[in-house]
């Protein structure tokens, strides 16, 4: 796990290195697909239930599982770029949110909500925790920042299957919804989406996979994959410098105590 984690989180790595305005999100794909398969790996979202590229790249108000395309970069845009990579049977999962250009203020503030909350939701993770505390302290946070985090996708456990138990909330779970206790040696993904708006989202009906924001304003994630341990946690995808394009704060760096 921690090798395919890593191997995730170079791939992202090098994405912000080389995104510009222009890019395509096909080239996106296409750079993940070359780097992931150079390190002897493959893509997870490959034909995962049918999806037909190897990244999910996300644009402004698109909050997750954007296909790649012919779609230009352009200078303003927010992208979420979305990288699972699949290395001696376990999978590693990790995504940012990056600048194209210079944002707007609006495009700013939900990407530092979105990464501030991620940042919340790890700092709560540890043996004896319980999993809605993680939605909890992010959800009450998200909402100060007058944003909405989204509730139709959520984080998941995740090794030798791509997408398992147990389930992660982003928001506030419901006294009467099962709230497990974290264990030691449990992995799994935290990986906010926050919203500009309402936390209401809508899936394409001709894709069936692209999920925009209800009401068109931004949508900004960022994910890791943690490992619980008896004292905190290991987050596995934690990067080995700062991405580019990103204005990613030190926090990101370090593991959870």
């Amino acid at each position: 796990m921690r090798v395919s984690c890593q191997m995730a989180a170079e791939t992202l790595l090098l994405v912000g290195d080389k995104l510009r305005v222009g890019m395509t999100t096909e080239e996106i794909n296409t750079l993940v697909h070359e780097d992931t398969v150079r390190r002897g790996a493959t893509p997870s979202p490959l034909n995962y239930h049918g999806f037909p590229k190897s990244v999910c790249t996300s644009i402004n108000e698109v909050v997750c599982h954007g296909i790649p395309g012919p779609q230009k970069l352009h200078h303003g845009d927010i992208i979420n770029v979305d990288v699972t990579t699949y290395y001696g049977g376990f999978h590693g999962d990790t995504s940012a949110t990056f600048f194209i250009g210079s944002p707007s203020p609006e495009a700013r503030h939900v990407t530092d909500v979105a990464r501030r909350a991620l940042e919340l939701g790890v700092s709560v993770v540890r043996e004896g925790a319980r999993i809605g505390d993680i939605g909890a302290i992010i959800e009450e946070y998200v909402h100060t920042q007058g944003c909405g985090v989204v509730r139709d996708y959520v984080g998941h456990g995740i090794g030798r299957k791509f997408h398992t138990d147990p389930q992660v909330p982003h928001y506030k779970m419901p006294r009467t919804a099962p709230n497990p206790r974290m264990k030691a040696g449990m992995i799994f993904t935290i990986e906010p989406m926050v919203n500009l708006g309402t936390w209401e989202v809508e899936l394409d009906a001709r894709d069936k996979w692209t999920v925009r924001t209800k009401d068109r304003k931004l949508s900004a994630q960022f994910e890791h994959t943690v490992l619980v341990t008896r004292t905190g946690c290991e987050v596995l995808t934690r990067r080995p410098r700062m991405l580019a394009n990103s204005e990613e704060s030190d926090v990101m760096l370090a593991e959870a105590p």
